[in-house]
């Protein structure tokens, strides 16, 4: 394999990335002339000029601009490996970027299956779509498909929710009309609700009801027997299953959206052990997690 010098691509990147040999020579703690000199060598080794040089600075070549992505992304993959092996995450460390309602709900109860499985994996968890995904060897994230290649864990569809007791107290809701004098609580924002009720010609009542911003603690409320909300069933299912919390009527809102599980470029063997328990989980949770909606 005959490779340029690894010193001259280092100069040569820096100096296409910033399209200036002094701000490389900055960023590498080496002088102009150094970087202008290591930029000659590969220009010489490879035969083409790689920059137009002019009395305001320098410009990449069409063959400088090609030859810059490549330079970039080998010397990238080289960092991220190096760091992996360094880190031992190719060994024990899988990082795992999701939503913190699919963390709360559905991976806590199930994890310590997981680490029964491969104790020797260890498992990092971090929230979703603050900067950690990036970094992430799987991410989970929420809505319609993403632009990455993903895999859909289970569906994103809403139902009427609420604890039993509440469905005791405050029924019956034999019928959609019926919910209109019920306390409906919201996740975010309104307009799920004004949505689901515009379908059947309803319009949301006046009101001052809670609005959570977070997932989880929507679901405290309803627990705590505040009210309705709309939830999606899936993640809930074993709250159902226990008889925390009860599914009013079976029509759903958001049938479009789903919770996706999103892979890095480059997986290691643990992070696709991670992958496949997962989407197995989901698999499992999803065939027996039948309920029917309550009559009150």
């Amino acid at each position: 394999m005959k490779l340029p010098p690894v010193a001259t691509l280092r100069a040569f990147e820096a100096a296409a990335r910033r399209a200036s040999f002094s701000l490389a020579a900055q960023e590498l703690g080496m002088t102009a002339t150094a970087v202008s000199q290591h930029v000659r060598n590969l220009e010489s080794w490879l035969g083409v000029p790689l920059f137009e040089r002019h009395a305001r600075g320098v410009r990449l070549t069409a063959a400088g601009q090609e030859f810059g992505i490549t330079v970039s992304s080998g010397l990238q993959q080289i960092a991220s490996g190096a760091e992996r092996i360094s880190r031992g995450r190719d060994r024990t460390v899988v990082r795992l970027a999701s939503l913190p309602s699919v963390v709360a709900h559905f991976l806590t109860p199930r994890l310590p299956r997981f680490r029964a499985l491969h104790p020797d994996i260890q498992v990092s968890i971090s929230y979703s779509g603050r900067g950690h995904a990036t970094e992430a060897d799987l991410n989970i994230v929420h809505g319609a498909r993403p632009a990455q290649k993903a895999v859909a864990l289970f569906t994103a569809e809403t139902r009427p929710t609420c604890a039993p007791a509440y469905a005791t107290k405050s029924g019956p809701f034999d019928d959609v009309a019926s919910l209109l004098r019920a306390e409906l609580l919201h996740d975010d924002a309104e307009k799920a609700w004004r949505d689901w009720l515009a379908i059947e010609g309803l319009s949301l009542p006046k009101g001052a009801n809670p609005i959570f911003e977070d997932f989880n603690l929507l679901v405290t409320a309803l627990k705590a027997g505040q009210g309705i909300g709309l939830c999606p069933i899936a993640l809930l299912r074993d709250e159902i299953a226990d008889g925390q919390l009860t599914v009013l009527f079976d029509r759903a809102a958001d049938r479009e959206k789903y919770y996706w599980l999103i892979e890095a470029d480059e997986m290691t063997a643990s992070a696709r052990l991670l992958s496949d328990w997962l989407v197995a989980e989901a698999r499992e949770s999803e065939n027996r997690g039948d309920y029917s909606a309550a009559k009150t």
